[in-house]
């Protein structure tokens, strides 16, 4: 096998595996995933810079988009991968030479191309309407072309195992027939999903035995066995696995290379992966997510936010002593960090471990802290996802700390005048330090006008708070059998340059639990910037504003 993917400077071959990715096709069958042109070259220029053997790019002989994608990538080519363009063997009746698709695999400019072909009698005689004899002529003549044509050749035996079950004779013929036409690898195609790793392990090893090659795999994830069922395959020898960035893919989706990564490389100790790339498997995982405007999954192993997270009392207890008691692999190794939960199942250990993350001393007040939380979650919050909520607690609970600000009153008015869409106003008082100051702001919502009004009180005593947006805004209905008069929870997302933070607000009254979690957010930034009440007051002292800004501010703001 001749290509730029294969490290020929490595003397232990069986310990490499060559990973293989096909997130811009198999990935992209996945129901409601669309990648745009400049999503498949962006996302093949990212598995570029993971060093990944193999990138699929797509079916050039299928549609535009994927055959314009091949054009692109001539024009920008990778520095580490080698792409793949993806079709089929010849269709019944037609030469080789003559064949459309295979023209189309040429066309494409990649050195290397894969060709899927038949090899369970069902598909032959029922779906193809050919002979079992015809079937292995298309999958020879095909292999034979692209090789005198100077490619490598990736042939993907389509349901393999389920033709390995029913007529094993048959399974061999057909590898036996791409590797004598002189493929390159055999990738054994677990298509529906159905296999055991048992199954799949003895099948492989029967393979190797029967048709010596260079064997991959190619499984989907039906039973929540496709990763699995690939590591089955390695184990029994096979070198190459194919799979999609985050599983994606048809159905139930394919193999997950975001976990076979790590799990080949650390736990198998093969050669798949460099460890500098694999520190950027997390943030790989997330932007692919990102580009195909998908949620990443939290508990997604090795990279989700909650893959190194920690709840239960006991189970902090322990980490905080000895990481890897509750912690399968140290979470950097993958580009992942450890998070302490902090909820009403919580120990003081929990508390003192996030303080420590987020850098605020509670030394003597866990308990407090801890009581307080236990008494909130009573009431309806819930702080796994605000944990910005939790370190503003935290901060408060210092003897010297002073809040920023206090809002003391407020009052928000929705209408529709003339019938022209609603628009809302909100009035709010709030005291900072002795003083006390009335803003009014109009917005589109109620929780856009209050943020408007809170900020118009704010900026002139903190003017870097307006680099405080709003990310994310959710509700939570705790008691839905309350219909309208349910308890609400409230969670805002905010961000200042590359951080953000998650706060929290819970009451019966929407706005309310909103004005909680909104006032939380930016109370915490002024907490993490040093701003408070008191050394805001000192400053105007000493800078002769403060009269300006008393009439700024003391005066209810005219909205136009």
């Amino acid at each position: 096998m001749q290509s730029k993917s294969m490290p020929n400077d490595r003397t232990n071959q069986q310990n490499f595996v060559y990973l293989y990715d096909t997130t811009l096709r198999d990935g992209a069958q996945r129901k409601g995933l669309s990648f745009s042109l400049d999503d498949k070259v962006k996302i093949a220029h990212l598995l570029d810079g993971f060093r990944v053997p193999y990138i699929e790019g797509g079916w050039p002989g299928s549609n535009p988009k994927d055959a314009e994608f091949f054009r692109r990538m001539r024009s920008t080519p990778l520095k580490n991968s080698t792409v793949v363009a993806f079709g089929c063997t010849r269709k019944v009746g037609v030469r080789a030479e003559d064949d459309a698709n295979l023209k189309a695999l040429l066309d494409a400019g990649t050195r290397a191309t894969a060709i899927v072909g038949k090899t369970w009698s069902l598909h032959v005689e029922e779906v193809l309407k050919t002979s079992l004899e015809e079937n292995l002529q298309m999958i020879a003549d095909s292999v034979r072309f692209l090789k005198q044509h100077g490619k490598e050749v990736i042939f993907d035996a389509e349901h393999f195992f389920d033709s390995f079950m029913s007529a094993p004779e048959y399974a061999v013929k057909v590898a036996a027939a791409a590797v004598d036409a002189g493929a390159d690898w055999i990738v054994l195609c677990d298509t529906n999903g159905r296999c055991m790793p048992s199954d799949v392990q003895k099948v492989v090893a029967s393979m190797m035995q029967a048709v010596p090659a260079n064997y991959g795999v190619h499984c989907h994830n039906d039973m929540e066995l496709a990763v699995a069922n690939s590591i089955a395959a390695v184990e029994a020898g096979a070198r190459q696995v194919q799979g999609t960035i985050n599983g994606y893919g048809e159905r139930c989706g394919n193999a997950n290379l975001v976990s076979l990564m790590p799990t080949l490389k650390l736990k198998m100790g093969y050669d798949c992966v460099r460890d500098t790339d694999l520190k950027k498997l997390t943030e790989l995982s997330r932007t692919v997510s990102e580009i195909a405007n998908l949620n990443p999954d939290p508990c997604a192993a090795y990279v989700g936010s909650s893959a190194f997270a920690h709840k239960a009392g006991l189970h902090v207890a322990a980490v905080e002593r000895v990481a890897h008691s509750y912690e399968h692999v140290d979470p950097a190794l993958v580009g992942n960090r450890r998070q302490v939960i902090v909820s009403e199942l919580s120990g003081r250990g929990n508390i003192r471990m996030l303080a420590s993350e987020v850098g605020v001393g509670v030394v003597g007040a866990e308990a407090n802290v801890l009581a307080k939380v236990k008494e909130m979650e009573g009431n309806g919050y819930q702080f796994e996802n605000a944990e910005g909520t939790v370190e503003l607690l935290m901060r408060k609970a210092a003897p010297d700390y002073v809040a920023p600000f206090e809002i003391v009153d407020m009052m928000v008015v929705v209408s529709d005048r003339n019938r022209t869409g609603t628009s809302a106003e909100a009035m709010v008082k709030v005291q900072v330090g002795d003083e006390k100051f009335h803003t009014a702001s109009e917005g589109h919502g109620p929780v856009h006008a209050l943020d408007l009004a809170l900020r118009k009180a704010l900026v002139p005593r903190y003017p870097h708070i307006e680099d405080v947006r709003l990310a994310d805004y959710t509700v939570r209905i705790l008691d839905p059998e309350q219909a309208t008069d349910a308890m609400t929870r409230v969670i805002i997302e905010a961000t200042s340059g590359d951080d953000r933070w998650w706060t929290v607000g819970c009451s019966k009254n929407i706005i309310d639990a909103s004005a909680q979690a909104l006032a939380d957010s930016l109370e915490l930034y002024l907490a993490r910037t040093g701003s408070s009440a008191g050394a805001v007051q000192n400053k105007m002292e000493t800078t002769g504003t403060e009269e300006t800004c008393k009439t700024i501010t003391r005066a209810k703001v005219e909205v136009a």
